[in-house]
């Protein structure tokens, strides 16, 4: 079951669009006169077009279904007078004003897992008059996304790839956080030659809390298929925290040979504060980046509304 609703998130923003785009293409919208007549013959289109679609039926606007399930199956021509206005591919169609897509849902007609495409339909004076909706199980969505069982068998293997990948990094970050402890504990003057060794010990524990933090990132978005349901902003808060460690791991690496040189070999402290400027420009970056994400992210919403 999580396997089939990891894979569904992966696919979900693909199977909106291709769904939606059915819909919009085929269902006249914002005209004079919109008969259900008239969209019970494009549903039919739509039905020949995916066979692989379980039933599309038609709302008014208070959520009665006003006709039977056009469907290919015999058992599933059924429903018409029947109040639907509880279901979430009612009222969030009504209320987003747009196609929607549904999560996953137990099926009333065969009690299989179903997602439900639905989009308002509205006339030329922007009232809405009926909700249209299509059905399909998730295997027909898989199919009817992915035409060919390849794909499936392609994300296995990409999910199995990544957990590896995942795994030898976790290795990594493990190795340098187990360094950056011993390395710790072996300090025993906390000044002079001994200061470095605590130097490099937050080196090492910085750079293991950055790889972790990639190693979740990628678990969970490519193996366990988070990425896809959690807000785009998830994923740009995950990316800044990782360049926030090696940025901070860079500047105390920059601050330790400053101090090394200027003890040692002043001539060569201009190395030092190469790597300064350096850190400093990633810090300039990363500001913009946060900027352009925030901006993004906005623009985003004020679309989706």
């Amino acid at each position: 079951m999580l396997n089939i609703l990891s894979q569904f998130n992966q696919i979900r923003k693909p199977a909106r669009t291709y769904l939606c785009y059915l819909l919009q293409r085929h269902i006249p919208n914002r005209m004079p006169e919109i008969t259900p007549e008239i969209l019970e013959k494009n549903l039919e289109k739509v039905i020949h077009e995916v066979p692989e679609i379980d039933a599309a039926y038609i709302l008014d606007k208070n959520g009665t279904q006003i006709i039977d399930n056009l469907s290919k199956t015999k058992e599933y021509i059924e429903g018409k007078n029947v109040n639907r206005n509880d279901r979430g591919f009612f009222y969030r169609a009504v209320k987003e004003k747009k196609c929607i897509l549904t999560d996953p849902y137990p099926s009333n007609l065969n009690g299989e897992l179903v997602v439900s495409a639905s989009m308002p339909v509205y006339n030329d004076k922007n009232e809405l008059q009926f909700i249209v909706i299509i059905d399909l199980s998730l295997e027909h969505l898989f199919k009817a996304v992915h035409n060919t069982n390849k794909t499936k068998y392609f994300m296995n293997f990409s999910q199995t790839v990544y957990a590896l990948f995942s795994l030898a990094l976790f290795a990594i970050a493990f190795i340098l956080f187990t360094n950056g402890v011993a390395s710790f504990f072996h300090i025993t003057d906390f000044f002079g030659d001994n200061a470095k060794k605590m130097f490099h010990s937050t080196i090492l524990l910085t750079l293991s809390l950055a790889i972790f933090d990639l190693v979740k990132t990628i678990f969970e978005e490519e193996v366990l298929g988070k990425g896809e349901s959690e807000h785009p902003s998830q994923i740009h808060k995950t990316m800044v925290k990782f360049l926030g460690s090696i940025i901070i791991a860079l500047a105390i690496e920059s601050l330790m040979l400053v101090f090394k040189f200027a003890l040692t070999s002043p001539d060569k402290i201009i190395y030092a504060s190469i790597l300064i400027g350096a850190v400093t420009i990633l810090i300039v970056a990363l500001a913009y980046y946060i900027k352009s994400v925030s901006q993004a992210d906005i623009i985003e919403e004020k679309c989706e509304k």
